[in-house]
């Protein structure tokens, strides 16, 4: 037999291989299904971050991404089910209005890994939770806007008063009080996730009432400060580039470690029911201060050492940001 003639062979063989996918191959190239359910849109703070993510490591290749977006409460469950059955490996979302519907559907698909927004504890064998627990530049961001207010006055608009929403303010007001203990505050809610023009209607009413800091919550508040030419301080996402002259400093949600950690465990078959909320703390780069942009020049240097030194303090173990989850009451 030639060599020649083995030669072709084998080259028919590694092509016969390639052409069915040899299972080495196969599995190096898998990518993981996955899909996401949000009952706000894409562009909405808390959710843009989860997208965000997921988009990212849609681009490296790791991930086959769809997503729906505005399902509404009652159609959750029949989305949440269609993308189980259609093959998805991890699902992603948000349960807080549908809780009992999420966790009925993840007991029916125990082979598929879900990992979603809740108030809740992880349900075994495959539902885990996450939360945004940004507290901690949330208590930095606190701190600026108790250093920056003149009037003493601070509006605070959130959209329920659930402990993802009131832990943040707990922390930002704690934070506040630290560079000024003579701060007053006025906290409102909107009862919607996404309603810009009644949180603006909201802000309006605490400018109105002598405050020059407004703590932006939610959409729609930063527009009434712009207009009225006082003070915001951003929560989840940095909306500075869109209002140069009123945005100081925010909050920053990073999702990534927390979907990379879920992606990880699904790739290894390790997946399992667990609270993903301690992957969005600063330690593990989950959230952070956001640069001071066009503020930098605007904020008293000694104000930013405070901040900076705190900060410093968080992250070396030695200053813990209370978590407060109770309901935020207007006042000192």
């Amino acid at each position: 037999m030639s060599l020649s003639y083995l030669s072709r062979r084998s080259l028919m063989a590694l092509a016969a291989a390639l052409s069915v996918g040899a299972p080495g191959l196969a599995l190096a190239q898998a990518k993981i299904k996955v899909a996401a359910i949000y009952t706000v849109p894409f562009e909405q703070q808390w959710v843009s971050r989860i997208h965000k993510a997921l988009k990212a490591a849609e681009a490296r290749g790791e991930i086959e991404y769809k997503a729906s977006e505005n399902v509404s409460n009652a159609d959750y469950e029949r989305v949440m089910r269609e993308y189980a059955t259609a093959g998805n490996q991890l699902i992603v979302g948000e349960a807080f209005a549908v809780e009992a519907a999420a966790r009925k559907v993840a007991r029916d698909f125990p082979k598929t890994s879900f990992l979603l927004g809740s108030s809740g504890k992880p349900q075994a064998p495959n539902f885990s939770v996450f939360d945004n627990y940004i507290q901690e530049p949330a208590y930095l961001t606190g701190m600026i806007a108790g250093g920056m207010t003149k009037s003493n006055k601070i509006g605070m608009v959130g959209g329920f008063p659930i402990p993802e929403v009131n832990r943040l303010m707990h922390a930002f007001m704690a934070g506040a009080r630290e560079t000024n203990p003579k701060v007053e505050f006025t906290v409102s809610f909107i009862n919607s996730w996404f309603d810009p023009p009644k949180a603006k209607e909201a802000a309006f009413a605490m400018i109105d009432k002598g405050a020059d800091v407004m703590y932006a919550e939610r959409f729609g508040v930063s527009d009434a400060a712009k207009e009225r030419k006082v003070l915001a301080i951003g929560n989840v996402i940095d909306t500075q580039k869109d209002y140069p002259d009123t945005v100081v400093a925010s909050a920053l949600w990073h999702m990534e470690p927390s979907i990379d950690a879920a992606l990880k465990a699904v790739k290894a078959g390790s997946f399992k029911a667990e609270d993903y909320g301690p992957y969005s703390m600063m330690k593990h780069q989950g959230s952070s201060l956001s640069p001071l942009g066009t503020f930098e020049k605007k904020v008293p240097a000694d104000l930013m050492a405070k901040v900076k030194a705190r900060e410093a303090e968080i992250l070396s173990g030695k200053f813990s940001v209370k978590v407060d989850d109770s309901q935020p009451k207007s006042g000192k």
